[in-house]
């Protein structure tokens, strides 16, 4: 039988210098002037904090005020039909017209691209952005969809069999990133 024992891969310092990473990689794209174009789609549950973060760090470096909202996608998931529970559903809370800005969705780690595929769906009905990018915490590879990040603080190469997991100050209580066992070896998403 295997053990429930999660690693720590990365701490709450390391975490706070890829948030700080991952905000000037953006403002390293985008002129002043099209800052204000631009807004942020935290995906529920963990991307939230995360997109905050990075909105606060551009902010302490720009001084410019991005837009942020929040994404459910759990009912765009293709797995939706296959599970025995509904997930949770959690607010989709979108204060900015999507139509005509480049949005920077958010999430903590990408895996097998399904959740992000999931995202694509529910952002197309809301509006039609400019463009999309992807920023998130984590790559830990293992990809089953074309589907890669824009911005990324770590790539983590994970055995397959193993999961990883955020967790948020705002959430669990404490910043880090840990490597445990997967729990199902059914359909990820």
């Amino acid at each position: 039988m295997q053990k429930n024992t999660k690693t720590l891969i990365f701490d709450d310092k390391k975490i706070a210098g890829d948030i700080v990473k991952v905000a000037e990689a953006i403002l390293s794209d985008f002129s002043k002037k099209d800052l204000h174009d631009i807004a942020f789609l935290g995906m529920q549950l963990k991307g939230v904090p995360f997109a905050r973060r990075i909105v606060s760090s551009i902010k302490a470096i720009s001084g410019i005020d991005i837009p942020l909202g929040t994404l459910d996608i759990s009912m765009y998931r293709d797995d939706i039909g296959m599970r025995k529970t509904l997930p949770a559903i959690h607010a989709t809370d979108i204060p900015f017209d999507l139509s005509g800005r480049a949005i920077i969705l958010v999430d903590d780690v990408l895996h097998t691209g399904r959740t992000i595929r999931a995202a694509l769906d529910a952002i197309t009905d809301y509006g039609r952005p400019a463009m999309i990018k992807l920023a998130v915490l984590v790559d830990r590879g293992l990809r089953e969809f074309p589907i890669q990040a824009d911005y990324m603080g770590e790539m983590c190469h994970v055995p397959e069999n193993e999961h990883v997991s955020v967790s948020w100050k705002e959430l669990e209580g404490v910043d880090a990133v840990y490597m445990m066992p997967e729990k199902n070896k059914g359909m990820k998403i």
